[in-house]
């Protein structure tokens, strides 16, 4: 608002205004920021008087802010299209080394950085080793050892977490070492940012970014290096189990071929295992993969999640796949990382990546099983890891463009609901149905175990859902807020063990009507908490007339309808006065005698019709917050109708006139 002021007092000022107006016409053509100093620079030397200077020169330095907040904007969303692109790379079915080479050089490009390299950590030799890198000079090179005494890297491993600054050699925050300072004074470089590889709360690596000039990394800079790191990580351990896997065939082959004598048998394993890869690397899914596995394993299979749900099957297994002694076979086989032999005779095999259990394979054999039989289903169980794991890394980036999509919803930004419609698209998503906006807050905040959970939820009612606050925040399909708050507040306290508090609204009929559903839903969740109702739900409706105060639309007449609306659609019926006698009933201080003398009846004929309101409104209609709120709604009825007759003899005077 104080732009707009500014722009509307040079309006006033001549010359002045003329140069003000230079300014908004240079925010329009993008100009660099000098185009604003020299507005200012030629009214100056116009001879403008120093108060118009002085308004001038506020003007040059509000355009210069909004000038920022645009390229911010720019670069956040130009980060957010070439992270997807990065993720879209690292999904393809690349080696260790030559992820490593693509990695690097997408950091590089991503940051405009001069220099970009990763380091994994490398017991044997007690440190870490750089495995790649791109835009060096000479010395940081592949098979360089980073000492673990001192740097960036060993700041951003001990803190699990990003850390930067602006000129290397002379920050003193961090502990330096003799021999990186060399390297680094070697390549040329000052700013630097580093940030942890994990994966399963363990620190394999360190991926970096650096320049030659002194740079101060923002934090959305350092927020897209986390997420990246975060898919670099996913995508490393995906690269590893497909090399792992390789290596396994390999020397599993070789074995086949000492022992057996025969090439034949491991040249089958080769093409089947290829055969399986090929699935895998074009896309297919996991009950194709595993029809095709079942085909070659001469017998029903069946793929399970680390719970024991059945996520995919060929054919039919025997009764006895859901006895205890199959769960036993399967942890075995998940601690000797190896299929194993249950005791009805079912094969269990381990899908892993490595040390996380990613799914479990129960097979029925043929009668006679040979040993290539067990070689082929460890085979089968590496490629079904192998697309379990390249499927959850596909939901983790899909996870996040919901999240983002969501977040710039609830904000109601003019520019992202013009980009919602292809954004909504790409999820396969109709925001242009009904949608209701729940705020959920679990007690004792939010932890790792109601993060997973809401992704999933959200997933499964083809919803969305992020984090506001100390808030999750839902946009799931339908048009009963109340119901769908009731819903989620009674799993997500079974799956924490304690009470959450929500709030809800709606329906929101399209993507601009999201911002306003969101912030009625966050006022319902804030009443219920300030009312001390924690562990409730409440959404505008249920919250009687205090919904009318929190809705950014106050309806009325829903109101009057869910709280009299029984009484009006008596009497319009039966042409009776329940309504009256109700606005008597209160009038009279809650008399019957005193009512049935205003209403000029007999007393009994009131109690009779107080009897009758009682069966249309329940019998706690006359306690003191519902009776509160059917006098609110008699008052309005009233003050409607009222308003109604007038705007009928003001029709009717136009229309005699």
């Amino acid at each position: 608002m104080g732009g707009t002021n500014t722009v509307r007092d040079f309006a006033t000022a001549g010359e002045s205004r003329s140069s003000a107006l230079d300014m908004l016409e240079l925010l329009v053509a993008e100009a660099p920021a000098d185009r604003y100093e020299k507005v200012v620079t030629d009214a100056l030397a116009g001879g403008v008087d120093p108060e118009e200077l002085a308004e001038l020169e506020r003007a040059r330095d509000l355009s210069l802010r909004i000038r920022e907040l645009f390229e911010r904007r720019r670069q956040r969303e130009a980060g957010l299209v070439a992270l997807v692109d990065t993720v879209r790379d690292l999904t393809l079915p690349y080696t260790l080394d030559t992820l490593l080479k693509v990695i690097v050089r997408r950091t590089r490009l991503l940051f405009g950085v001069d220099m970009s390299w990763v380091a994994l950590y490398d017991p044997q030799q007690e440190g870490s080793v750089v495995r790649a890198a791109d835009g060096q000079a000479s010395a940081i090179t592949v098979g360089f050892r980073v000492p673990m005494v001192g740097g960036l890297g060993l700041r951003a491993t001990r803190e699990s977490g990003p850390f930067s600054t602006s000129d290397y050699l002379v920050d003193k925050t961090f502990a330096h070492s003799e021999d990186i300072d060399a390297v680094v004074r070697a390549e040329g470089l000052r700013s630097m940012m580093a940030v942890p590889l994990q994966h399963d709360n363990a620190v394999s690596g360190v991926l970096y970014a650096a320049g030659r000039s002194v740079r101060h990394f923002g934090p959305d800079e350092i927020s897209l290096m986390v997420s990246l790191a975060d898919l670099v990580s996913i995508a490393i351990e995906k690269a590893r189990l497909l090399d792992g896997t390789r290596r396994e065939i390999a020397e599993l082959a070789e074995d086949t071929l000492r022992e057996r004598g025969s090439s034949q048998l491991a040249q089958h394993l080769r093409s089947t295992h290829s055969r399986l890869v090929d699935l895998v690397l074009a896309g297919s899914d996991l009950q194709v993969l595993t029809a095709e596995a079942a085909e070659l394993l001469g017998g029903p299979l069946s793929v399970r999640d680390p719970a024991g749900r059945e996520l995919a099957a060929a054919g039919s297994l025997p009764e006895s796949a859901a006895t205890d002694d199959v769960a036993a076979a399967s942890l075995d086989a998940h601690a000797e990382r190896r299929p194993v032999r249950a005791a009805d005779g079912l094969w269990v095999a381990p899908a892993t990546a490595g040390e996380e259990m990613l799914g479990t394979l129960v097979l029925a054999p043929p009668e006679v099983t040979a040993e290539h039989h067990v070689q082929l289903l460890g085979m089968v169980a590496q490629c079904i890891a192998i697309l379990l794991l390249m499927q959850r890394s596909a939901a983790v980036a899909d996870g996040q463009a919901r999240d983002e999509l969501l977040r710039d919803l609830i904000t109601g930004s003019p520019s992202v609901l013009e980009q919602v419609a292809e954004r909504a698209r790409r999820l396969s998503l109709d925001l242009d149905e009904p949608h209701v906006v729940v705020a959920i807050r679990p007690e004792g905040g939010i932890q790792g175990r109601a993060l997973v959970w809401a992704s999933a939820y959200a997933h499964r009612h083809r919803g969305l859902r992020t984090m506001a606050g100390d808030c999750l925040v839902f946009l799931l399909p339908g048009t009963e807020p109340g119901a769908a708050s009731a819903a989620l507040s009674k799993e997500l306290s079974s799956v924490l063990g304690r009470r959450v508090t929500a709030g809800s609204s709606g329906p929101a009929g399209n993507p601009a009507a999201v911002a306003t559903t969101y912030q009625e839903a966050r006022r319902c969740l804030d009443a219920v908490v300030a009312l001390g109702g924690i562990g409730s739900t409440a959404s505008p409706q249920e919250l009687g007339f205090l919904g009318l105060l929190l809705s950014e639309n106050p309806d009325t007449g829903d109101f009057i309808s869910h709280t009299i609306g029984a009484v009006l659609d008596y009497d319009n019926l039966q042409r009776t006065e329940l309504a009256r006698t109700l606005e008597e009933y209160f009038a009279s201080r809650g008399s019957p005698t005193y009512a049935a003398e205003r209403l000029h009846v007999h007393p009994n004929t009131v109690s009779r019709r107080l009897e009758r309101i009682t069966e249309l409104l329940g019998e706690k209609w006359q306690e003191p917050a519902q009776a509160l709120e059917v006098q609110l709604a008699l008052q309005l009825h009233r003050t409607r109708r009222v308003l109604q007759r007038n705007q009928d003899h003001h029709r009717a005077d136009r229309s005699s006139g």
